[in-house]
């Protein structure tokens, strides 16, 4: 145990300014396919605070009040999540050091150190996240999931009792309720959430000044161990009750009621010493970004072939010869069961009305009878207008002219004045392929 002649010096020596004291500066920010290294996850951190063996903690399985360490409670809290799958229950069950190893990467995401943005397979295709290999975390072979799964994970790790009502949101509400000995006050996922959002307020209560609760998942010159105990410190003192004596007590927390155990700063050689990268570890992280490289350099060629097919298809459809009475519906293609392409949508050219066309009736329409309503007419297309058939193909009768007329007057009277005057005419063009006559536009449905 340390000794209080240890700390006589502290306020006197020059404390080093931490560099990620906002939580912008938070989450660690690596290029796609860049591995996450033992520095970036704070790997001696996490092996110190998952191979605790102090049984200090009320169990959150329900039925069960025995004391369980760290590990076992937080990956408990993982496992018994309601959004937690069938498949990675199994794998958990399956294979312990999984379940750690994905527990080590949920605390990093319980504080906020992985954001969203992040996944940890290389067959990720969306660009809305980048793949990180973690080789320190990721041994077992395992699904690692991607972080917004992993977040979803953690929200929904609750206490059955807090299923049906409201969980804590504050730090004193939580040590409200451990003082009442209503144990647990909340699950060990929301309270490490509530200390991540309240690590400013909550610095001066706990830490010396610069750090806060935060700084223990960063890469600073402290020492692992040291902010490890500090972060057991913290979960006992509110999930078990401020009151109660702090197995992770020493000398300092002793003497400073409120405040975490001694943090010992580390020498430049000594922070060299932790956070070592292995030789396997460094070849796997590499073989794993070569193949994401591969991966996605496949996935750029497929994308150019699309590319390239939809312009062929495009530039052989615009030389169709319209026919004289109305154009010809393109003539669909079998379904095969699989979206390989994209579908093709075409905007027709606007084209002026001829002046003939005012006052002749196309064949088949229907120009007599007594004038419809607008309610009749609405009537009368619902009932007899096939809604696959294209707009532009329909044939327009002196009762759709009138529907037409009808609403622009509508449309007159709510804006207090006539509609917009149309443009004037453009003379049709002979050139079929000129692409401000004929635009084509392509819908890209994502597997």
């Amino acid at each position: 145990m340390t000794s209080t002649t240890e700390f006589s010096g502290w306020p006197h020596e020059p404390v080093p300014l931490v560099g990620y004291l906002s939580r912008k500066a938070l989450p660690i920010k690596r290029n796609d396919a860049e591995p996450l290294t033992r520095e970036d996850v704070q790997f001696d951190l996490l092996d110190h605070i998952f191979s605790d063996t102090n049984t200090v903690f009320t169990s959150q399985v329900p039925g069960t009040s025995s004391k369980v360490n760290f590990r076992d409670l937080y990956v408990n809290a993982l496992y018994h999540s309601s959004k937690c799958s069938k498949v990675l229950k199994d794998k958990m069950v399956e294979t312990p050091a999984f379940a750690v190893e994905l527990a080590k990467i949920s605390l990093l995401t319980n504080v906020g150190r992985i954001n969203t943005t992040m996944a940890f397979f290389p067959e990720m295709k969306t660009a809305l996240r980048t793949y990180h290999p973690v080789p320190s975390l990721q041994k077992t072979d395992g699904n690692a999931q991607d972080a917004p799964r992993i977040k979803n994970c953690l929200k929904a790790a609750l206490l059955p009792s807090e299923l049906k009502s409201m969980p804590p949101s504050t730090p004193e509400e939580i040590l409200e309720k451990s003082r009442a000995r209503q144990l647990p006050p909340t699950s060990v996922v929301n309270l490490i959430f509530i200390l991540a959002n309240h690590a400013a307020p909550l610095a001066a209560t706990h830490f010396d000044p610069p750090l806060n609760f935060l700084d223990l998942f960063l890469p600073i010159n402290i020492s692992s161990a040291d902010r490890a105990r500090a972060f057991l410190w913290l979960v006992f003192y509110y999930l078990e009750g401020p009151d109660q004596p702090n197995p992770y007590d020493d000398d300092y927390s002793r003497q400073n009621a409120g405040k975490v155990p001694w943090l010992r700063r580390l020498t430049d050689t000594e922070m060299a010493e932790e956070n070592v990268d292995t030789a396997d570890e460094i070849e796997w992280g590499r073989a794993m970004s070569a193949q994401r490289n591969v991966f996605l350099q496949r996935l750029v060629n497929s994308l150019e072939n699309e590319k390239k097919a939809r312009n062929v298809l495009a530039s052989s459809s615009q030389r169709v010869p319209e026919s004289s009475s109305h154009r010809s519906r393109p003539s669909r293609q079998p379904h095969d069961g699989a979206r390989e392409k994209p579908y093709i949508h075409y905007v027709p050219p606007p084209r002026p009305v001829p002046a003939s066309q005012s006052t002749d009736k196309p064949a088949g329409s229907n120009s007599r009878g007594p004038q419809r309503t607008m309610l009749q007419h609405a009537w009368h297309v619902a009932a007899s207008t096939d809604p696959l058939l294209d707009s532009d193909e329909e044939l327009m009768d002196e009762h759709v002219r009138n529907d037409y007329n009808q609403r622009i007057a509508v449309l007159a009277r709510l804006r207090g004045k006539a509609p917009t005057p149309p443009p004037d005419p453009v003379a049709p063009s002979n050139n079929v392929s000129d692409t401000r006559e004929h635009r084509w536009r392509t819908v890209q449905s994502w597997k």
